[in-house]
């Protein structure tokens, strides 16, 4: 995938949707989906309406950035299919992903490249991530939902472990971040040829590890991830 062949839509960073409603699912999706909502719930009840899934795809790579989503669904929304984008399928993900954007009141992503993840370590720059996916919202969130970490911004906040599984917020989130790195591991697998980065999104499998062992690092990869030697299998003895 070459950066000309993108529409102007794969690179938006943040836009706003219409806010629709879907309850066309089938009864058992439904149930699924309202069983995954029941802490945007409690928190819509309560009078807030504009709460921010979040969710970050990109914290095990060793080449690539760290990308950030951050989604505010209206309140009772039950689009079908979203769900933790690790079990979707990538066909799954990419139809869902225009879907979450036209569903929601807004959203947003943010990104942090290799460089400042050496610099100021991983978990840090998905902090940093997160809070730039909120502040690019086009519509001020009121209260964030997030996946087992809690962010140094003045907005109330609920954390839960496995959140993309548990809430309908993060898991649209999870989606929207993991489409748009997907994406620009496939741009940059043309630019840095000879990694592989499009199969692997940058995760180190031994085929990754052994091309930077034999090529040496690009400019996206991370310079302070300590690569381990590839095991290699064991010799099977003689019959």
């Amino acid at each position: 995938m070459k950066l000309t062949d993108l529409s102007p839509a794969d690179l938006q960073m943040c836009g706003c949707g219409e806010g629709i409603i879907d309850f066309s699912a089938p009864a058992a999706e439904i149930e699924r989906l309202r069983s995954i909502s029941r802490y945007e719930e409690e928190i819509w009840g309560g009078g807030v309406q504009f709460i921010a899934g979040l969710d970050e795809v990109g914290r095990g790579p060793i080449a690539g950035p760290v990308v950030a989503a951050a989604v505010i669904l209206p309140p009772h929304c039950l689009l079908s299919g979203i769900n933790d984008s690790k079990k979707l399928s990538a066909k799954k993900r990419y139809a869902l992903e225009p879907e979450i954007k036209r569903a929601s009141v807004a959203w947003a992503l943010g990104a942090v490249g290799p460089t400042e993840i050496d610099r100021i370590n991983i978990l840090e720059a998905t902090k940093l991530a997160m809070q730039r996916a909120i502040k690019a919202l086009p519509v001020p969130s009121q209260h964030l939902m997030l996946d087992a970490l809690r962010l140094p911004v003045a907005l109330p906040q609920t954390v839960l472990v496995k959140g993309d599984a548990l809430s309908i917020s993060i898991g649209a989130a999870s989606i929207l971040a993991k489409c748009h790195r997907d994406r620009m591991m496939a741009v940059y697998d043309e630019i840095y040829p000879g990694y592989g980065l499009a199969g692997h999104a940058g995760y180190p499998t031994p085929a990754h590890k052994q091309a930077v062992f034999d090529i040496g690092y690009s400019p996206i990869h991370r310079k302070s991830f300590v690569l381990k030697p590839i095991k290699k299998a064991a010799k099977q003895p003689a019959k």
